[in-house]
């Protein structure tokens, strides 16, 4: 019997499964930045030099209203979980405040990006900050993780560890050199190295969020001197510019104005010419970080390059946060214990403060801890060899942290178990954007919702209402006006109380719990 093109097609047609060549899956490289505002990088607007993730987006999608969770530990809780921080058990940071929802490490009911990964075959690495459980046995290799190398606390001294901080190699305490050890280098060092020994039968997902540009303000003095003398222009003039490449890009609408200067930042132009310097070289010195963040970015890059990973290799980067208004006390006390009141060196610590920060986060206002635009604001660039469908684009639908572990999970075709040891598993709460980088719409969210410090906020559909601690619920259009000018609250009143049902719902499942209850008034 001679065979057909019909015949031959029909057998195809009918083969086992086995016996198709699937697609491979794809690794995951997922990095992220530590205190950076939305507009901060190239390719949103900055005018810091951050050619490697400005390529990125040239072959990658830019979202437009990418979403964290307003500060560090919330949001990387979210990030490793799918879920809101508080189903994670840290609502707040890494204290135990004797309440499930801000226990202050990694719950039980969770499952992390590793443990979701690993039965899928994955090799799961991480390199970076962890900060979501200060002690063992909430260490990133006790949540699945193969390999970890970083900071298990918050904020650090760039050149070395500061009192009270831990850092870890694996299981083990580690401790830096006294010469030579920069943070940020030293992250991009072990991310290259696990990609080079990541073993090759296995697809890779590597997790990888520095410290930068988060205080103190630490670089390297070749860095520093790119940006010395760029600010002199100030930040009312920066922020002028950012939002007319902001405009000019797309990236956000000319229908939102650009918001007023904070009100408790001064006119540039009304400061001595002393203030002046001493302000460029804050912003020179947090420019060099991101920079220097860059390169690195660039050389894991070239890793998976070498390593011929990179092709299928899907790439995100966010920031964890707005840009951070903190200002003279930071770090316990390490601000006023610091020998050197100039930022950059390491017997320095200081931060850039609520100027700058005003500007990293333009158009927006507010900042991190905050749940207003700008405290909640990332920039998500996404790259994945060919896959984009769009190389270059941006992509208007709202996503949130809680949708990368879905994606990741989608991508990588594993299944989110019922339970973990025993222990029920809170659905997740996100869903993938998987679509998004073939250009299609997302599955419209019912709502999205934030809580920090008793800052909280929802969103549904255009709508979002928004109150900071202690104050009046304020309403706003986000399709005309993102940048939260216009209140609503009062011209639709009836509306305002549907919303703030749904938010009380939504903190109801999540275990919100009031701020003032959380942490009580002191005596």
């Amino acid at each position: 019997m001679t065979l057909t093109r019909r015949h031959f097609a029909s057998l195809l047609a009918a083969a086992p499964a086995a016996l198709a060549q699937p697609r491979p899956r794809p690794n995951f490289l997922v990095i992220m930045a530590d205190d950076m505002g939305f507009s901060d990088i190239g390719c949103y607007g900055g005018e810091v030099a951050t050619p490697n993730l400005d390529r990125l987006a040239q072959r990658g999608v830019r979202f437009t209203q990418f979403y964290n969770a307003a500060r560090c530990c919330p949001t990387r809780a979210a990030l490793l979980t799918g879920l809101y921080p508080h189903q994670a058990g840290i609502g707040h940071m890494v204290n135990d405040r004797g309440i499930p929802a801000y226990q202050g490490y990694l719950n039980h009911h969770c499952q992390t990006m590793a443990e979701s990964l690993k039965p899928a075959g994955y090799s799961v690495m991480m390199s970076g900050k962890w900060h979501v459980g200060e002690n063992r046995p909430h260490w990133p290799l006790d949540r699945g993780f193969d390999q970890y190398f970083g900071l298990i606390s918050g904020a650090s001294n760039f050149f070395r560890l500061d009192p009270g901080r831990k850092m870890a190699l694996n299981n083990e305490p580690y401790t830096p050199p006294k010469e030579g050890f920069y943070m940020t280098n030293a992250f991009t060092d072990h991310a290259s190295r696990m990609v080079r020994e990541a073993p090759k039968d296995k697809p890779l997902a590597l997790y990888l969020p520095y410290t930068a540009p988060h205080w103190p303000l630490h670089a390297l003095p070749q860095d520093i001197e790119k940006y010395r003398g760029k600010y002199m222009k100030g930040w009312d003039q920066l922020r002028a510019e950012r939002y007319e490449r902001l405009t000019a890009a797309g990236l956000i609408d000319k229908r939102w104005p650009l918001s007023p200067r904070d009100p408790e930042v001064p006119a540039w132009n009304s400061l001595p010419q002393k203030e002046r310097e001493e302000w460029d070289l804050r912003m020179a010195v947090y420019a060099a970080m991101i920079d220097s963040m860059d390169q690195g970015i660039g050389r894991v890059l070239n890793t998976l390059q070498q390593t011929g990973r990179l092709d299928n290799t899907l790439v995100l980067f966010l920031a964890d946060n707005g840009g951070c208004h903190e200002g003279t006390n930071i770090g316990g006390g390490l601000e006023k214990a610091a020998k050197s009141p100039v930022p950059g060196p390491a017997n320095s610590f200081t931060s850039y403060r609520r100027p700058w920060a005003n500007a990293s986060n333009t158009p927006f206002r507010m900042f991190k801890s905050w749940v207003h635009e700008g405290g909640i604001s990332s920039p998500l660039i996404a790259a994945w060899g060919n896959q984009i469908a769009n190389p270059g684009s941006l992509y208007h639908d709202p996503a949130h942290v809680i949708d990368i572990v879905p994606t990741m999970l989608d991508l990588a075709g594993a299944t989110y178990p019922s339970q973990r040891n025993g222990n029920p598993l809170t659905p997740l709460a996100g869903r993938s954007f998987a679509p998004a980088l073939r250009g299609q719409p997302l599955r419209a969210r019912a709502v999205t919702g934030w809580e920090h410090q008793g800052h909280r906020a929802l969103r549904q559909g255009a709508l979002k209402i928004v109150a900071k601690h202690n104050q009046p619920w304020e309403m706003y259009d986000m399709a005309e006006d993102r940048t939260e000018i216009n209140n609503l609250a009062q011209k639709d009143p009836d509306r305002l109380r549907g919303m703030v049902k749904m938010y009380e719902h939504w903190a109801r499942q999540c275990g919100v719990e009031p701020w003032d209850k959380v942490n009580p008034p002191k005596p």
